[in-house]
């Protein structure tokens, strides 16, 4: 299996950072990665045929996969910063063989989904989501997401709570997103924000997908990792990179721009604004449908919300089910599949 997404990267504040590169130093031939690059390229264009769609919403053409029948309860799944609907992949047929319709979508900058030309925000991904729904003839449907797709979901919510059957949060969405960060000291800010940045390398930009493919694929790995190819898309001078644009979007780009983001989020994009000023407490005041908090918890939590989740299922006992994740990173459903899959199926069994 592709492990780029968390064999060098580490997921910050709803942002992937690239750390190292030495977990895929090249050990086969040219020639042998460019067969396996053309094998994989085949598979790619097969799955996209089988389960890849595109649609022309308000916002941007929009892709998305889709899973199982179409008849079936609907879930539509959130990808988490620097991913895309790849990420539910592998767990998506025992998912649609519980009696699910899933579909995952890429929003701006990820997959195959482009960033629009127009200041967009999390709301605007929402209204996309909606213009799929009524594309698909959807009356309503299950949201989910896990990071920044979790505030997406929540941002769904606060737009058309109508259209939404249930909601599941994994480890976003449910919690402001600064507040850990806010609740530092200056210095303390300063320091942490500082360390993240200082070990960071950037994405190569390169001539060709193929070479892309040849930098970021994993040699100990002897599948095709066609979905690295859903990751790799061309900058604004044509050279072939991971994420382009995807930073300047989050205003992330540096760590002058992440300290913006936490300290003045009124004089930041509409994107990054979108995401820090969301106030889950607030926004599901009036909750009326149920919602899973899927909360991991460790050492060095990146976000440790445990107790303002606890407050959130305290305003509505009945509705919310808050499961905790022990001894767990940020990404419940790639480190625990199984107790993911457990949890979630059992949350969708008991919505009529």
């Amino acid at each position: 299996m592709w492990k780029i997404a968390f064999c060098n990267l580490i997921f910050i504040g709803g942002l992937a950072f690239l750390l190292s590169l030495e977990c895929f130093a090249q050990s086969s031939s040219s020639d042998e990665i460019f067969d396996k690059y053309s094998l994989a390229k085949n598979e790619f264009e097969k799955f996209e045929k089988q389960h890849g769609h595109f649609l022309r919403t308000r916002n941007t053409n929009m892709h998305y996969l889709t899973w199982g029948n179409d008849e079936d309860m609907p879930v539509i799944w959130i990808h988490g910063s620097f991913t895309n609907s790849y990420e539910i992949k592998d767990l998506a047929d025992k998912i649609t063989a519980q009696g699910y319709y899933l579909i995952a979508i890429d929003y701006y900058g990820h997959g195959l989904t482009p960033i629009p030309h127009h200041e967009v925000s999390h709301y605007h991904v929402a209204d996309d989501i909606l213009d799929l729904m009524d594309h698909l003839q959807l009356k309503n449907a299950v949201i989910g997401g896990w990071s920044r797709g979790g505030y997406i979901a929540s941002a769904f919510y606060d737009s058309y709570p109508d259209r939404v059957k249930a909601l599941i949060l994994e480890d976003g969405g449910s919690v402001a997103a600064n507040t850990f960060y806010q609740s530092l000291e200056d210095e303390e800010l300063n320091v942490l924000v500082d360390n993240l940045f200082k070990d960071r390398v950037a994405y190569k930009r390169l001539e060709t997908e193929f070479e892309v493919y040849r930098e970021y694929q994993d040699p100990e790995d002897s599948g095709l990792q066609f979905e690295l190819l859903a990751w790799i898309n061309q900058d604004k001078d044509s050279l072939w990179t991971i994420g382009s644009g995807v930073e300047k979007l989050f205003h992330m780009a540096s760590s002058e721009q992440f300290l913006m983001n936490i300290r003045k989020p009124s004089q930041i994009p509409l994107f990054a604004r979108s995401m820090v000023m969301i106030e889950p407490l607030i926004l599901f005041r009036n909750l009326k449908v149920p919602m899973l908090i899927l909360d991991p918890v460790s050492e060095d939590d990146l976000f440790p919300f445990q107790l303002e989740n606890e407050l959130l299922k305290n305003l509505h006992p009945d509705l919310i089910t808050h499961k905790i994740y022990r001894d767990t990173e940020h990404n419940i459903h790639y480190e625990r599949p199984e107790e993911f899959l457990k949890d979630i199926l059992g949350f969708l069994s008991a919505i009529e």
